[in-house]
């Protein structure tokens, strides 16, 4: 593949990793920027669901990433500057050296996500997740224990977000998720045969005396408010017991102990 050499910031054909930062914060219609080694890999690899449009590499970067810029696709530019460039073409100091864009994938419709889960699945719901180091703990986590999906409210931050994508190593980019209300995915879970268990610190319930059963959901809140009464009562709460006088957890820790529970007994 040709390497395509930008020599002035303001090149148009870098136009699309201009002022990262800024731009995070307005949103870019459909594409994300993926930062670093592992999350491109992650995005020119097979398993993922999204598709590469360009990448930007310090020239320092350019040896090291040859097996990545081999399995890109022809019609993908890969632009290359100095160090000096790349930072300004980026608006801050990019010591990694490596940004690329890529194109989310299509959203898919809740139901079909949920129908075409084998029988022993494991799915995360999450609800009202505003941090995004969270937001990418959790997508770590699910693609680390094999989770099914995640499933997301209104109320969740943008897991393409490129701190969210770092946060995760490029899980984010290869995990099936949907997007509902918290009702509509509480009636979709239950209308597909999920048991949900509601993570809660205040549960009677201990998380490690579930057993083994089919169909799965986690369902976890932010932390402080945690999740709606109005779910809790309706729903099986379970809890990670912890020592005396203390009942808080990360959530994306809490992620991580209940699928790796719900793996562990199925």
């Amino acid at each position: 593949m040709a390497l395509t050499f930008v020599h002035d910031p303001e090149d148009p054909r870098v136009a699309p990793f201009r002022h990262v930062k800024e731009r995070d914060l307005v949103g870019r219609h459909g594409r994300f920027i993926a930062e670093g080694r592992v999350v491109v890999e992650t995005l020119v690899s097979p398993r993922c669901l999204c598709a590469p449009e360009a990448l930007l590499l310090a020239e320092n970067r350019v040896e090291a990433m040859g097996p990545i810029i081999e399995a890109l696709p022809d019609a993908v530019p890969v632009h290359v500057a100095d160090q000096a460039v790349v930072d300004a073409i980026a608006g801050f100091p990019l010591h990694r050296g490596i940004l690329a864009v890529g194109r989310r994938p299509q959203a898919r419709p809740l139901e079909d996500l949920l129908a075409a889960a084998p029988e022993d699945a494991v799915v995360v719901a999450a609800i009202g997740i505003g941090n995004h180091d969270n937001m990418g703990g959790i997508f770590r986590n699910a693609a680390a224990f094999g989770a099914h999906a995640v499933l997301l409210d209104p109320g969740c931050c943008d897991p393409f977000y490129r701190k969210a994508i770092r946060v995760s190593v490029g899980a984010v980019l290869r995990t099936p998720m949907a997007a509902a209300s918290a009702e509509d995915l509480v009636g979709a879970l239950i209308r597909q045969g999920f048991e949900i268990l509601a993570l809660s610190p205040g549960a009677s319930e201990r998380l490690d005396q579930v057993r083994e059963g089919g169909r799965r959901a986690i369902l976890l809140g932010s932390e402080g408010p945690g999740l709606p009464a109005a779910l809790l009562e309706r729903l099986r709460v379970v809890g990670i017991p912890m020592a005396d006088g203390f009942d808080s957890l990360n959530v994306a820790t809490t992620s991580a102990l209940a699928l790796y529970e719900l793996i562990r007994v199925r």
